[in-house]
């Protein structure tokens, strides 16, 4: 029986992977500095804590870490205060899921607060008993370190909770732990089709979610 379900943000309920395409080159093009081609894909498997140390160890930066996180927040803070908007069908989704008694909560590598930007603008903060970040357990999603620790904050079992996830490498890493793993399709998932085949479950929208409650 599920019991709770923890939900990736960007790609996967929020329609803002575009906001995170440039933003690793942009950064380093605003301090002078030409990236290394397929520097994207590197930073896809990073918190932003390791993306500011990556910059500081391949790049040479000499700022902090908080320093070089704050200023790639700055970059992209626009984008959730004004921008993007959750993908179709999620808002009545989380209705769904509240109105079967669902926990839910978040589990992001996105800094909490740009999370909140969003939430608060559309209407979704409301669904979730809390965020955790890849920042605030200090991994990435190549370890399930956050996925426990919403499972734990819920008082779920692997087995009982859902996983909502778009990036296969993070879906792998649910998988392994025992969770119940919900592909979504997002376009900037290069490997769709290899997280639809590891996947318990693959959805190409939210408005066709409502099956998994059957």
């Amino acid at each position: 029986m599920i019991k709770g379900a923890i939900f990736d943000v960007d790609g996967t309920l929020l329609d803002s992977m575009y906001a995170w395409d440039s933003v690793c080159t942009d950064y380093l093009i605003g301090r002078g500095i030409e990236p290394r081609e397929g520097l994207w894909e590197t930073f896809k498997t990073l918190s932003l804590a390791e993306a500011a140390r990556y910059y500081q160890t391949e790049y040479n930066i000499s700022d902090d870490t908080q320093k070089i996180m704050d200023d790639i927040n700055a970059i992209i803070e626009r984008h959730y205060k004004f921008d993007v908007q959750p993908k179709k069908g999620v808002r009545e989704f989380l209705e769904l899921m509240k109105a079967r008694n669902i926990e839910m909560s978040v589990a992001t590598a996105t800094d909490r607060h740009l999370i909140e930007y969003a939430f608060s603008r559309c209407a979704l903060g409301g669904y979730f008993s809390e965020i955790f970040t890849c920042t605030s357990v200090g991994r990435g999603k190549d370890s399930s370190v956050i996925f426990d620790a919403a499972a734990k904050h819920m008082r779920t079992l692997p087995h009982q909770t859902l996983v909502f996830e778009d990036a296969l490498y993070a879906a792998v890493t649910a998988k392994k732990a025992g969770y119940v793993v919900i592909g979504v399709y997002d376009s900037h998932e290069s490997r769709a089709d290899e997280l639809k085949k590891i996947a318990d479950r693959y959805i190409t929208s939210f408005e066709e979610a409502g099956v998994l409650l059957d």
